[in-house]
């Protein structure tokens, strides 16, 4: 039979996704200064480029750093709220062996 998880808790799952939100705005915040510093510093280097090619680069850093952040904020909401334990490991008894 498969435990409960924590996550089945109202006030638990509330308080997670709670930080998680919070994660995924700080997470934002440092996107945008990264993407912005970044653009800055290819347009000093490179002096004016095709507009493209300022989109695709802000576009291309912006999305694989919302894709990381949120990935990983959903692993640690999924093993900080003890949701990871809360599994049958159907394995288990080979493990022991």
């Amino acid at each position: 039979m498969t435990p409960p998880s924590p996550l089945d808790d109202p006030r638990n799952a509330g308080f997670a996704w709670a930080r998680y939100k919070w994660l995924m705005k700080l997470m934002a915040g440092i996107t945008l200064a990264v993407v912005a510093l970044s653009l800055v510093l290819l347009h000093r280097l490179n002096g004016p480029v095709s507009i493209h090619f300022y989109i695709a680069t802000g576009l291309g850093i912006g999305a694989a750093m919302m894709l990381t952040a949120a990935l990983m904020g959903l692993v640690f909401l999924s093993s900080g709220t003890g949701h990871d334990e809360s599994i049958a490991d159907p394995l288990e008894d080979e493990h022991e062996r």
